[in-house]
């Protein structure tokens, strides 16, 4: 499989990034390219909602918007696949370009705006699938919506009864003003509202915040979310910030940094988070990820899961089973049997 997909890294790597993008999901699409079909190790079995997932590893958002390939994703080995962000009405996202890649950095800029094919695009596709795997469904809002809170009630309302999760995407820096929905009162009320329409179809309900979220916004977001009862917490999305250390000429693009450079910042933040969650609230470990190594860290920083995709930019598939078996072997190193035994064990 690794040879498979350095061939056609080579020939991806001379295009811009979003045309890359898309000729990988017709590449899935097409059915042709290759899966893993290695056993997982035993120790990285977790349950979690009452689901048995053979590995913790799983695909972010921002990868299959439009729920066009999860099945193909799923075979690469990922434990979960999240589909997303998915907004109520189409929308073309911001001009191009608008995603960079950073090579010298091993990271990603953004500033895609939620570009989708909308709610019933993605819904008739979600309808039609067999239920297999672990598929969560990431939501947002339209760049033009009067009231945001709405729009995550339509998207999670209609998607329940088709997703094994959801997540209210909150934390997006590419739509103006969506992140001032990480406020007390403003998450209290769109969570609320979110959980009180998917009551008819219960699913594990998280939200994804920022990795710039400061030591108040920690408290206020982890409050509000033992409070409701949430199911999970992301953390994180792609951040605003611009280290030092950024080497790329794309480096001072507007938009999320992700890949490499988020990779401290992203696990200090979930730690700070694991330390206010306090085992109340399952966390997912997203960012920066790009081994077993890192993987590890968040799990010992307090995550039961964890997700990647900017890695998957520069490695391709072949990095999901580099990460479970490096996971797998870390764990063996420091006694733990299983993932769950090294959740927090840093905090």
């Amino acid at each position: 499989m690794a040879a498979w997909y350095t061939l056609a890294d080579t020939v991806l790597s001379r295009l811009d990034a979003e045309t890359a993008h898309g000729l990988a999901i017709k590449g899935l699409k097409s059915g042709l390219m290759p899966g893993d079909t290695r056993a997982d190790a035993p120790s990285l079995a977790v349950k979690v909602w009452g689901r048995s997932l053979s590995n913790p590893v799983g695909l972010a958002a921002g990868f299959d918007k439009n729920a066009e390939v999860p099945d193909a994703l799923l075979r690469m080995g990922f434990g979960l696949v999240e589909i997303g962000s998915v907004t109520p009405k189409p929308q073309p996202g911001n001009p191009r370009p608008r995603l960079f890649r950073l090579p010298e950095d091993r990271g990603v800029i953004n500033r895609m705006g939620f570009p989708g094919h909308g709610l019933d695009a993605v819904r008739s596709r979600l309808a039609t699938r067999p239920r297999r795997g672990f598929v969560g469904v990431n939501v947002g809002a339209n760049k033009d919506s009067t009231d945001r809170a709405a729009d995550y009630v339509i998207g999670c309302s209609a998607l329940a009864q088709y997703a094994d999760y959801l997540v209210c995407n909150v934390s997006s820096p590419n739509t103006p003003g969506l992140r001032t929905l990480q406020g007390r009162t403003e998450l209290n009320d769109l969570l609320r509202r979110v959980q009180d329409s998917i009551a008819r179809h219960p699913v594990p309900l998280l939200v994804k915040i920022a990795p710039d979220a400061t030591d108040h916004d920690l408290d206020d977001i982890v409050a509000v979310c033992r409070d409701l009862g949430m199911d999970g917490i992301i953390v994180g999305n792609t951040t605003l910030a611009r280290p030092a250390s950024l080497r790329s000429e794309r480096r001072a693009e507007a938009g999320g940094l992700s890949g490499a450079p988020l990779t401290a910042l992203s696990t200090e933040v979930l730690r700070r988070t694991a330390q206010r969650a306090e085992g109340q609230v399952l966390l997912v470990g997203c960012g920066g990820i790009g081994s077993g190594a890192d993987a590890y860290a968040k799990i010992r920083a307090g995550a039961t899961l964890v997700q990647f995709y900017s890695m998957m930019v520069y490695e391709g598939p072949p990095i999901v089973r580099r990460i479970k078996d490096e996971l797998a072997a870390l764990l063996a190193r420091d006694g733990f049997g299983s993932v769950v035994e090294a959740v927090g064990a840093d905090v």
